[in-house]
């Protein structure tokens, strides 16, 4: 049977295909080269304002200047030069003093995003949280709900000395490598999970699969899932991972084991066998070795520091099943990076 003829407005539908990417990709890169200049425009304004008003003797010329500036740009090119926006343009060259860095992050950051870092109170956490979104490429909404959520405050990367921290970050931005520090957390937020106060360490198991999506978004960028309940078979006796993912950012398998109650020395044991067993039989060339989080509902800082947990690819973490009030919760973060701190420097003094 001979084939029918092609009509004569066929197109050929891989011709249609390659058309239709060459606009795509034309259209995202005219976007993102406008964002880049408009960033960049909005930071030079900031730091020629900035100078000008540095520049005046009085307090009042600042606020003088600002004012009928703004007026006139309104008038020759609309609402978006208002008064309050300069501030925010003027803030922003403030808080962002290298073009360069602002001109890197503008390839991936928005000015919305440069908005929500604004007033940010530590230049840590901005640099954090800007470096972050820059690699994992976070939408304005993402990135707000993780300031919300008080992201920074809860990795390990905040409970190190300034100096460490300046480090990491310098790592991050020049390599875009992430490391272990500016994934794990504490305390983890699983107040999505519907848990009340009771419950057993099975239910918070089954909960996390019925949810899994949420506790990957909880776990951070780079996790998939691997496995429940992961036997291991030594010397005839049989052990259970409670979960096992895998971390691409971090090339590795990481162990979640789940504890309802307070942290007890014994747990380091445990993992420290699950991990040197996945090391052995699991681990594959080019990755790194396993990492373990064992999830509690408490735990004694003291004894995980005198067990060298860390050292040893253990992270000891709490879960919050039901989130207190946030000034409560702001307030219980801002200790334990305090708390934190102070051990690390008293160490070192020591040393």
């Amino acid at each position: 049977m001979s084939k029918k003829p092609a009509t004569k407005d066929a197109l050929p539908a891989e011709l249609l295909k390659d058309i239709r990417a060459l606009i795509e990709q034309a259209h995202q890169q005219t976007a993102i080269a406008v964002n880049a200049g408009l960033t960049i425009m909005y930071w030079r304004i900031g730091q020629r304002i900035h100078a000008e008003v540095l520049g005046g003797e009085r307090a009042t010329y600042g606020e003088q200047i600002v004012a009928t500036l703004s007026r006139q740009l309104v008038a020759e090119y609309g609402r978006g030069f208002a008064e309050k926006n300069l501030r925010h343009i003027m803030r922003f060259a403030e808080i962002f003093p290298d073009e360069k860095i602002v001109y890197a992050l503008s390839r991936q950051l928005s000015w919305t995003h440069f908005r929500s870092l604004l007033y940010l109170d530590k230049p840590l956490q901005r640099d954090f949280y800007a470096e972050m979104c820059r690699i994992e490429g976070w939408s304005t909404r993402t990135l707000r709900e993780r300031i919300d959520s008080m992201l920074y405050e809860r990795t390990a990367l905040s409970k190190k000395p300034d100096e460490l921290i300046r480090q990491e970050l310098a790592t991050l931005r020049s390599q875009s490598e992430v490391a272990p520090a500016l994934v794990l957390k504490d305390p983890y937020l699983l107040d999505f999970l519907g848990l009340t106060d009771r419950f057993l360490e099975r239910d918070l198991e089954d909960a996390i699969l019925r949810e899994l999506e949420t506790f990957l978004l909880e776990l951070g960028a780079g996790f998939s899932f691997v496995a429940r309940q992961k036997r291991i078979q030594l010397d005839g006796d049989d052990f259970y991972i409670d979960l096992l993912f895998y971390n691409r950012k971090l090339k590795r398998l990481v162990v979640v084991e789940l504890k309802q109650g307070n942290f007890k020395p014994e747990y380091k044991g445990q993992m420290e066998l699950y991990l040197r067993w996945l090391a052995k039989h699991e681990t594959e060339s080019g990755e790194n070795p396993p990492l373990g989080i064992i999830l509690c509902a408490g735990k004694n800082s003291e004894q995980i520091e005198l067990l060298e947990l860390d050292g040893a690819g253990i992270h000891v973490a709490e879960y919050l099943t039901v989130l207190p009030p946030p000034e409560v919760l702001h307030k219980k973060l801002h200790e334990a990076i305090a708390t934190a701190q102070a051990r690390i420097e008293a160490k070192g003094g020591e040393a």
